[in-house]
Formats: structure tokens, sequence, C-alpha cells
């Protein structure tokens, strides 16, 4: 139904869509009024069906990442959650070390981490937790320290990378630990560091 009033004398009328356009007069003041067509819906800005910057940077991320690890055996992708992934679990085959029954550092070779991007990603960094036991002075069970190097503009490749440069020791700090036993270890035995110095970069490859 289409609803106007008389311009005239303010009278309403309610009338069938296929009255539209007609015209007619009004019972009240004798006016000739016109019956209005009806209103075509407005198309919403083009900007609201594009993808928040979120979205956008989830997607990238994840072409990055399948680019980056496709045929690259030290760090491989073995899960991903959403479209686009927002949870990674990744495997690294590098040397690193794990604690053992005795309480002193053993060498373990395979890893597996979780990364979470929140709804804070990319302004926060990603939440990163070991799935594997591990003995480092900035990874304990719950968390893996990368908050003080995180800028929203750094690649996720790159922390990806930069968590198995940790995982083999070319990379620790043990000025602020989370581990101050392994922090204590890693002082001690700093001439034997790294455990693995093998190049986690992945090669330059062409673009998919």
């Amino acid at each position: 139904m289409i609803d106007f009033t008389c311009q005239g004398c303010g009278r309403s009328f309610s009338v069938p869509d296929a009255y539209a356009g007609r015209s007619a007069r009004c019972k009240g003041c004798g006016a000739t009024l016109s019956v209005p067509h009806i209103a075509a819906p407005v198309n919403q800005p083009a900007a609201a069906h594009k993808p928040g910057v979120r979205f956008r940077r989830l997607t990238a991320d994840a072409q990055q990442i399948t680019h980056a690890f496709a045929n690259f055996p030290p760090i491989q992708i073995i899960h991903s959650q959403g479209n686009p992934p927002d949870l990674y679990r990744i495997a690294y085959q590098v040397l690193g070390l794990d604690r053992g029954p005795d309480g002193k550092p053993i060498r373990r070779n395979r890893h597996e981490v979780e990364i979470q991007l929140t709804a804070d990603y990319p302004r926060l960094a990603p939440k990163c937790r070991m799935l594997t036991p591990i003995f480092h002075p900035n990874i304990d069970p719950a968390t893996i320290c990368v908050g003080d190097h995180w800028t929203a503009g750094e690649r996720l490749v790159d922390l990806i990378i930069r968590i198995g440069e940790m995982i083999a020791y070319q990379a620790y700090n043990i000025r602020s630990p989370l581990d101050g036993e392994a922090a204590m270890w890693a002082d001690l035995h700093s001439s034997e560091l790294p455990i693995d110095s093998a190049n986690l970069q992945p090669p330059l490859q062409s673009p998919p």
C-alpha cells in the first residue's frame, strides 16, 4: 500500500501500489492529487560492502604464509582455523631444548606452536603459546614473549620465523625472562649457543 497526504487539507490516504502515478481528487477539499510512486530502496554505500581492515589483513597473512612455507620443511603450517584464518598451529623442525627428567636441558628437534590472532590484531600482538615442552628464557607453558618487539606493521610470516629463531636460541633475552632457570642456564652456556644455527628464512620464491 502507498500512504500519502493531501497537500491542501492534510487528509491521509492509503491506496494499493497499482495506483502509483495516477491522479485523483481529494474528497476533503477537492484538490487534484497525484499518487506518489514507491520509493526505490536506497543502496548502501559501496564502502559498507567492503571487507574491514582486519579481514583484509588476515587474508594477506594467509596468502603470505601459504606462499612462504609451502615447500620449507623447517617450518610447516599443520592446521589453520577460520576463513580467513585467525588461528594457526605451526610445526618447527629445528633443534631446541626441553627440560629433562633430572631438570637439565635436553635436545628436542620438533616443536609445535599455536598462534591466535585476537580481535585487536594487528594493533596488539598475536597470542602465541607452545604446544610442546621447551626450555627457554622467554617462553613458558602459556606464553611466548613477543610483545616487546611487535608492531602493527610486522608481517605474521616474520613473527613465525622469529619464534623459530627463539626456539633455536638464535634469539633470546635473559634480562627479563619468563623462565629464570633457563635464563641462568643460557647465561652460563652462552658459548654453546645457538642450539641450531640453521637459516630459518625461507628462500625467495616468485609470487604465486
